[in-house]
């Protein structure tokens, strides 16, 4: 008989995702949150929209920033997900390590989700509330989209739905199947939906054109947040003109998932410039760690200190360019400062351990929690699973994680 691990990778493949585990590393095992932490984070998450939408926040975080993150912009990012830590011991002191308007693996989540939940046994407990099937969320992702669609243009539009991802992404990236997944769900709906790489698109100066087919609606997967590359200039033209919906954009970016605006939400020191208010900083810094971008006035005082915490690039992803203390002192800070290489220094928090013993095999890995919502409702929780406890290191054992709410 197949393990369990078998028939979990033969079934996600046999579903639309890249070869298990050689393309794609995911744990054959779960983790399950309690109610009251969901409750918890849900009133956090509302908390953050509330802030980070606020007039005096958006104006104060993009003064010193290009320009084209200062043109307000009314889409709303139905990728967002946030990134925790569960610290073992007091998994009520719960902290938001990072925020993503554009979330990857949320296909991928849904896919592991169900289908784990479908051939483990867990259908059998009545204390695990059942993950939304895949079609299901296909269905209330697509209802999403065509919400903001119609907001955006007063009614649903005539041109041609894209998927724009960086060329190299859409050749060798770990979520180019997620992109065919998403297209093809789309287009059950009628939706022409195609997925292209920026220097695919041009401006005829009236319009955003893809293979002469005028495009209306963008779901930007780039990793070029802000545009500047010569690649960009019809979107961003098209962009600053409003002729075209793109979600996330510059401003989103600027305004909620830059990773220096965690400095802000961790500390007090700006809360009445940025329009933070007592009730909202009591929250923020409960569960916001202590992030500082580096700068030369902060460096000596931080190296100092280095020890106890993790250095993120600025504009890095997917765990890409992270530092653990150990890996950095004053020299290092000094030359990356000097290179212009930019980092924030976020204070370590600790991750849950998950530790399972099954017929198959032991399990002992430290965890994550992603959790995707839209407009303060959550609609789907994902995790991560490292051997370390310091970095998110995907590789098997390791891997994206089933993850479900207790009832």
């Amino acid at each position: 008989m197949p393990t369990l691990k078998e028939r979990l990778f033969a079934a996600l493949q046999a579903a639309g995702m890249p070869q298990i585990p050689g393309e794609f590393s995911v744990v054959p095992w779960y983790q399950e949150i309690p109610q009251s932490l969901l409750a918890e984070i849900r009133e956090f998450i509302r908390l953050f929209d509330r802030v980070t939408t606020r007039l005096t926040w958006q104006s104060a975080v993009t003064a010193d920033s290009l320009e084209i993150t200062r043109h307000r912009r009314p889409e709303v990012c139905f990728f967002s997900a946030w990134d925790f830590h569960l610290p073992t011991e007091h998994p009520s002191d719960w902290q938001l390590i990072e925020f993503n308007d554009n979330g990857s693996g949320l296909f991928f989540a849904g896919l592991i989700n169900q289908i784990f939940y479908d051939i483990s046994g867990l259908k059998q407990r009545s204390d695990i509330q059942p993950p939304p099937n895949f079609s299901a969320l296909g269905e209330l992702v697509a209802g999403i989209v065509e919400a903001e669609a119609k907001r955006f243009f007063g009614k649903f539009p005539d041109g041609l739905f894209l998927i724009l991802d960086d060329a190299e992404s859409l050749q060798r990236g770990k979520f180019r199947q997620e992109l065919i997944l998403m297209r093809d769900l789309w287009r059950q709906r009628g939706w022409q939906t195609e997925i292209a790489s920026p220097a695919e698109i041009r401006w005829d100066g009236r319009q955003l054109l893809w293979d002469e087919q005028e495009v209306c609606f963008i779901v930007n997967r780039s990793t070029d947040f802000l545009w500047q590359a010569e690649v960009f200039t019809p979107l961003r033209t098209a962009y600053t003109q409003g002729r075209v919906y793109v979600a996330p954009n510059p401003f989103t970016y600027a305004t909620r998932s830059d990773k220096r605006l965690l400095e802000f939400l961790s500390l007090p020191d700006r809360d009445e410039q940025l329009g933070i208010q007592a009730e909202e900083r009591t929250m923020l810094s409960a569960h916001v760690p202590e992030t500082h971008l580096i700068r030369e006035d902060n460096l000596e005082a931080i190296a100092r200190t280095k020890e106890e915490f993790f250095f993120k690039p600025l504009y890095g992803f997917g765990g890409r360019g992270v530092l653990t203390g150990a890996q950095v002192g004053r020299s290092r800070l000094h030359r990356l400062l000097k290179r212009g290489e930019h980092y924030v220094a976020q204070k370590r928090v600790p991750k849950f351990l998950l530790q399972s013993e099954n017929i198959h095999e032991s399990i002992s890995l430290w965890t994550d929690l992603r959790v995707w919502a839209y407009q303060g409702e959550i609609f789907l929780l994902s995790g991560r699973a490292s051997q370390r406890p310091d970095i998110l290191d995907l590789t098997p054992p390791g891997g994206w994680l089933p993850t479900y709410a207790q009832v």
